[in-house]
């Protein structure tokens, strides 16, 4: 079968033939149909996270967003058949038994698997995955629209979650990328008021057509002062990559709000801790999700609340998505074709 493999940190992917895989009892083969793009499969490939790099499998290949048609299953697998569509996330497998397991936190189990980091992932026309962590793919929703939901959508929609996000609350969103565009939607389901951020026009458009109420561009000297004349924000989500979005973000909150981190900068963040304890901010994180979040992101998205910009490209042009995924070139999400 046709794959993009990692063969060293910091290099293209290498599209190769390798092995097709055999699934054992626990778990399904899938014939990949898209995978999308995230911009963790780049950390991965560039091995810039200290803690990717530590766990990445040898001649990984990539990809956690991932639907395809179960084509073969192994013998414990009985609620799945052939021919399912089914998507796979970021959480490959988790022990089921652990104390954040049992306290319905899978996605923080010690024992955790990683699709496309410690498992190979979706960039193949073939791939396994557990079948308890395969979930079908409603149809009403393509496979190009579902794919981005099983990383992106899940992700924004539980550090909404955690962020205890209420009706009338407003919302800011630093960058309206591949995991920004999603969740000013999630934030509108949640019946919040959006205000979007970016250093692109095109994207603060498209923010405006989603439902975010206020665009501000981040370069207007006056942004700040903007969020702070409309009371602050409850909660700001950084879904940006970028240091500088976490220090307004942290600056745009009113007292009692909090941040929401999602966004990967390479560089460490600082905040004072006078201003965490005088405005009593709280900051959460988002591990991607469980499979219950995931449920309820695909339900946002049959009822017609939540819909990725997807442009599709063909597999064996990942390395040019990754290079554009660095530039910031990419509107909403890219994913592949695999078959």
């Amino acid at each position: 079968m046709k794959a993009a493999v990692l063969a060293d940190f910091g290099q293209p992917l290498v599209l190769q033939d390798v092995a097709r895989p055999v699934p054992e009892a626990d778990e399904v083969l899938l014939q990949v149909e898209v995978c999308g793009v995230c911009h963790s499969d780049l950390h991965i490939a560039l091995g810039d996270l200290p803690g990717f790099r530590g766990v990445t499998k040898p001649r990984l290949i990539p990809g956690h967003e991932v639907v395809g048609r179960v084509v073969a299953k192994g013998a414990a697998v009985d609620h799945l058949q052939i021919g399912d569509r089914v998507g796979v996330a970021w959480l490959h497998s988790a022990c089921g038994v652990c104390e954040q397991c049992r306290e319905g936190r899978e996605n923080l189990c010690r024992k955790g698997v990683v699709t496309g980091l410690m498992v190979d992932g979706g960039y193949a026309e073939f791939m396994r995955a557990k079948g308890s962590h395969a979930l079908r793919v409603p149809e009403v929703l393509t496979s190009e629209q579902a794919a981005p939901l099983f990383c992106a959508g899940v992700t924004v929609y539980r550090a909404l979650k955690n962020a205890q996000v209420a009706a009338g609350q407003r919302v800011a969103v630093f960058g309206i990328g591949g995991l920004g565009h999603l969740a000013v939607q999630v934030a509108r389901a949640f019946g919040a008021e959006v205000i979007a951020l970016d250093v692109s026009d095109d994207k603060l458009a498209l923010a405006r057509e989603l439902g975010a109420t206020t665009t501000l561009n981040v370069a207007d000297p006056e942004a700040l002062k903007t969020i702070r004349k409309l009371g602050g924000a409850h909660v700001a989500v950084v879904t940006s990559a970028a240091k500088a979005a976490y220090d307004m973000a942290f600056k745009c909150l009113r007292p009692a709000g909090t941040l929401a981190v999602v966004g990967l900068p390479t560089e460490a963040l600082s905040f004072q801790a006078l201003g965490i304890v005088g405005n009593e901010i709280r900051i959460v994180g988002a591990a991607v999700g469980t499979r219950e979040d995931m449920r309820a992101v695909l339900d946002l998205a049959v009822a017609g609340e939540l819909r990725c910009q997807v442009e599709t490209q063909p597999l064996a042009e990942v390395n040019e998505v990754f290079a554009r995924m660095q530039r910031g070139g990419i509107s909403g999400r890219v994913v592949l074709r695999c078959c």
